[in-house]
């Protein structure tokens, strides 16, 4: 079946046909295999639409990554509702804004994570009757369906088409409010299917993905990538880096991707030079492969993609070095996926001009909640993205920044991300977070940087590494040397840029 003719039901049908044993989800107590994974779910599809839940009915799944997440979300996938994944991290106003803007009628949560209460947090809301604790009963509930249930969860597959909705996810930038992206059953398990050859994510694979399920990177990248390349998901609810590293080594983990940072923190733990990550291929994040088998920044391509296009559109093989004059490229476009650069007026641009990149494409969102078509795509359906970039004479796709972070500084044009590449090929940075500030009634620069354990650096030592890197007018007058745990995140997991800029505005200034 073609990959954008699949849905959540034939691929955890086929998983429990051919991959019965091979467990599909493993936390550090606890797994799930294929075949316990299919009558799990068709348990809650069942109990789901018993209690109310219908086709297109959307229902918010609250709790954090987990063998309970990955079976409630599934179950209510297949049971033909839309799933709308929730942060943990939502504040009671911005969880009240996000169910209204998805329409979520049921929502099953966990009651209280970490030192959050969020059954008080509805009922502040006045929210509490949207909750159901019935397919969490199903799930703990080990009696087998009789022949009568099965026969109605077959049907529930059965109605369940490529083109219904299957996910509403939210993102958002770092400016505006997050937007709710839907998302069909074909569109999105095409775009992961597409994904996995440059991934380097075969069957077989153990795979580990530290973000959030509620996140696009967990979601698309870790849970919906395992099953449908049948491989084995490695996962935690609070990473910490002797658990984890234990978990790695134990379960020969193959593969590590996820968030760069956090491999650079397991590679710093002392323990890391003990454990044996042996089985680890080439396409994971650098940071945790042995030395000799790093590459040198820009030889391997950049994974690029969205939310709007469920994960990455662009990547060439991650195990593989790309072509000299391609170092620092995204890759190629993935196969359907049309990618073209227009100026601001939506006029295609020459080869090698900066534009903004807009997306067209069987694999890409049906819409945005909320928004009319037309207000979210050109009248021949391409996707303005925000994003910054160009294509080369060979397709190739070089990022340079998102439209609406362009900053212009002594009349200059700068992307900000340009000016983050060069401060972390400083020795010592490990991250850079660039934004504008105010500086006496005109627009400069101000970075944070979070430096590697052990290194120390002055505002007046890092305007000095950048004069050497950046043209004048791109080198920072202000720094924020901080930890990155004290970098603002919004809930979506971005960087908060108001937050960002008032942290960098109380740190130090250095005058040319």
């Amino acid at each position: 079946m073609p990959a954008d003719r699949l849905t959540i039901p034939v691929v955890l049908r086929r998983r429990a046909e051919e991959n019965a044993a091979t467990r599909f989800l493993v936390t550090d107590d606890a797994e799930i295999t294929y075949r316990d994974l299919d009558e799990a779910t068709r348990r809650v599809a069942s109990a789901l639409v018993r209690s109310g839940a219908g086709k297109g009915t959307r229902v918010g799944l609250l709790m954090p990554n987990g063998i309970d997440w990955a079976v409630i979300a599934c179950g209510i996938m297949r049971s033909g509702a839309v799933l709308v994944p929730l942060s943990t991290f939502l504040r009671p106003p911005e969880l009240r804004a996000q169910l209204r803007t998805a329409g979520v009628e049921h929502l099953v949560l966990t009651p209280t994570f970490r030192d959050r209460d969020y059954l008080a947090d509805l009922e502040s809301l006045s929210l509490a009757g949207l909750v159901t604790n019935a397919p969490v009963e199903a799930v703990r509930d080990q009696t087998d369906l009789n022949d009568s249930e099965s026969e109605f969860v077959d049907g529930l597959d059965a109605a369940v088409r490529p083109a219904d909705d299957m996910v509403v996810i939210f993102t958002s930038g770092s400016r505006g409010a997050p937007k709710g992206v839907i998302h069909t059953h074909g569109g999105a398990l095409g775009a992961v299917a597409s994904s996995l050859a440059p991934r380097c994510l075969e069957r077989g694979d153990r795979l580990y993905i530290p973000m959030p399920f509620f996140w696009m990177g967990g979601f698309g990248g870790g849970l919906l990538s395992a099953l449908v390349a049948g491989a084995t998901l490695l996962t935690e609810s609070e990473p910490e880096p002797t658990r984890t590293l234990a978990l790695l080594e134990r379960e020969r983990v193959t593969l590590f991707r996820g968030w760069p940072d956090q491999a650079a923190a397991l590679a710093a733990h002392p323990a890391f030079a003990s454990v044996d990550l042996g089985a680890l291929k080439d396409g994971s994040l650098e940071g945790v492969l042995p030395p000799e088998r790093r590459r040198p920044p820009g030889a391997r391509s950049n994974l690029f993609g969205m939310t709007e296009s469920f994960g990455p559109y662009c990547a060439d093989r991650l195990d593989t070095d790309l072509p000299e004059d391609k170092w620092g490229s995204c890759g190629r476009p993935f196969p359907g996926m049309e990618v073209r650069i227009v100026d601001l007026d939506g006029t295609p641009v020459l080869p090698g001009t900066n534009g903004e990149i807009q997306l067209r494409g069987p694999n890409l969102m049906r819409g945005i909640c909320g928004r009319l078509r037309s207000e979210v795509f050109t009248p021949d359906g391409f996707y303005p993205t925000g994003d910054v970039g160009r294509l080369d004479n060979d397709g190739y796709l070089f990022f340079a920044g998102r439209r609406d972070d362009m900053l212009k500084v002594k009349g200059a044009t700068v992307y900000p991300s340009e000016v983050e590449a060069a401060l972390c090929a400083v020795p010592g940075v490990r991250r850079a977070f660039v934004v504008d500030v105010d500086d006496t009634g005109t627009v400069a620069l101000g970075a944070a940087v979070v430096l590697d354990d052990g290194a120390a650096a002055t505002a007046d030592d890092l305007t000095r590494e950048a004069k050497a890197r950046l043209s004048a007018f791109k080198v920072p007058s202000r720094w924020a040397v901080v930890e990155m745990g004290d970098v603002p995140m919004t809930a979506t997991g971005k960087v908060d840029k108001s937050a960002l800029r008032a942290l960098v505005a109380r740190g130090d200034t250095v005058h040319p």
